[in-house]
């Protein structure tokens, strides 16, 4: 791995050995080795190659919070193979948070940097999954939800929406990072043989973020849909040992991918 490539060698094959493989990309992650750990568990870097959380957040996640405050929707997404790190990236384990609490955690912070009276916030956000092709709402506890799942809607003004999701008002950084706690506990999970602790469903998380601002008797209203999405991993069941409820969802996982 050298910058933005990454050069993938292929020891051993049936024909023999094969050239060696380079792809480039805007970014380049190396995370395998080169790292320590401190008292709370957080894996830091020892040496130039290895990326922490924060060099990803600092990478990635940051531009889309300053597009974000120019008004702008953005999404991002954690897309590839189960196992790969798709969920640690974007949701992160322990101390070693992801891109959703940093993210989450940077915008309280610019927020109470506020000077201006006339300028205030207003942040709500929600939670789903698609899980076997129906939408659930995740701030809603499994046992409460509708069977049939929730619908999509189009609406010429507002686009796509989701009639009946959650949408939680939150005021600071503890209040939104206790909701996508409770989001992220209702997240539907499975072992498979390449993968633990497999994510079964995509997830969306989607911080609707205002900046309101008074002029006179005038009031602008300046709105981001902030769309973070950690997509469940594509999978063989040949691999990963999938039967019955794991390859159904398996199936569902593969064919929203290519959809």
């Amino acid at each position: 791995m050298a910058g933005p490539s990454t050069t993938i060698n292929d020891v051993k094959t049936a024909e023999g050995k094969k050239e060696p493989k380079t792809f480039t990309f805007d970014f380049s992650f190396w995370s395998h080795d080169s790292f320590g750990t401190d008292e709370n568990g957080y894996a830091y870097p020892v040496g130039s190659n290895y990326a922490d959380q924060k060099q990803v957040f600092e990478c990635v996640g940051k531009e889309v919070l300053d597009n974000a405050w120019e008004g702008f929707h953005v999404c991002l997404f954690a897309y590839g193979q189960t196992g790969a790190g798709k969920s640690y990236s974007m949701v992160g384990y322990g101390a070693n948070r992801g891109i959703v609490p940093i993210s989450c955690e940077e915008i309280f912070t610019r927020i109470s940097k506020n000077t201006d009276a006339q300028l205030r916030y207003e942040v709500s956000v929600s939670m789903l999954e698609i899980y076997n092709e129906q939408l659930q709402d995740l701030l809603i506890a499994p046992a409460k939800r509708q069977k049939k799942g929730l619908e999509i809607r189009e609406h010429k003004q507002l686009g796509i929406f989701i009639p009946g999701l959650t949408l939680r008002a939150v005021n600071s950084y503890d209040s939104i990072e206790k909701t996508v706690e409770a989001g992220t506990r209702n997240r539907t999970v499975g072992a498979t043989l390449m993968n633990a602790t497999s994510s079964r469903a995509h997830t969306v998380i989607t911080i609707e973020f205002k900046q309101v601002s008074i002029v006179g008797d005038k009031k602008g209203v300046k709105l981001s849909m902030i769309n973070l999405v950690d997509l469940a991993g594509s999978e063989k069941a040949s691999q990963s040992g999938a039967t019955g409820d794991r390859l159904k969802e398996g199936s569902a996982i593969n064919k929203s991918l290519s959809a």
